[in-house]
């Protein structure tokens, strides 16, 4: 009787146990490492695998408000973003950095513009990094390609959840566009949104083929 009480139980748990994993969030889901990250738009960089990495640990910890929401305007970035885990979430906020370097820096870390305004791959100006604490309070610190991407997030995951949106204008602009020019160009982010569509983790993964039986006819 004790065994196959004890047998229950562990029925039960099992069974709890299973029903917790299916129930998981994507926040709750295993996070994708560097090397598991399908090819970036700068992929082709000395440093890009350094680059993900510092996206992906900023993903983990003060850029995590991202990877929780689900953007007004995603379907026109990413349709597939919705149904995706926190693995593919992330994927799409490391691509769209990716993609938003080639607009604002082609991709070079140690780029400055505007007259000396602007640093690093996403050009982000030393007293913006500073009114949001980033690790990356000057303009050579800037230009460290990890710490530019950290510091950008550390923006987006402020901008983008408190308008809802990834890029967009009403009265002003909103989301990622309040501090990024090529947001603000329709051009450039239809050039940015169709290089993310064409990504894997931005598409529905394929649905199996069903195999037919020898023996099925061919009109069943």
């Amino acid at each position: 009787m004790k065994r196959i009480f004890a047998l229950m139980i562990s029925l039960l748990c099992a069974g709890l146990s299973a029903a917790g994993a299916l129930a998981q969030s994507p926040t709750d889901a295993t996070p994708t490492t560097a090397t598991q990250l399908p090819q970036m738009r700068w992929s082709h960089m000395p440093n890009h695998r350094l680059w993900n990495q510092a996206a992906l640990r900023a993903l983990a910890t003060h850029g995590q408000p991202l990877t929780s929401m689900v953007p007004a305007d995603i379907d026109q970035w990413c349709p597939y973003y919705r149904e995706a885990d926190v693995a593919g979430r992330q994927a799409f906020w490391v691509g769209l950095m990716s993609a938003l370097a080639k607009h604002e820096s082609t991709y070079q870390p140690w780029a400055v513009g505007g007259g000396g305004k602007w640093f690093g791959l996403l050009q982000i100006a030393p007293a913006t990094a500073r009114g949001y604490e980033c690790r990356a309070g000057s303009g050579e610190a800037l230009k460290d390609g990890a710490d530019n991407l950290s510091c950008a997030l550390r923006i987006m995951a402020v901008t983008v959840p408190r308008d809802g949106v990834i890029a967009g204008r009403e009265g002003r602009w909103r989301g990622i566009a309040a501090d990024w020019g090529p947001m603000r160009s329709a051009t450039k982010r239809r050039d940015m949104a169709t290089w993310l569509n064409q990504q894997p983790y931005c598409n529905a993964p394929p649905k199996p083929v069903r195999k037919r039986s020898r023996y099925q006819s061919p009109n069943e």
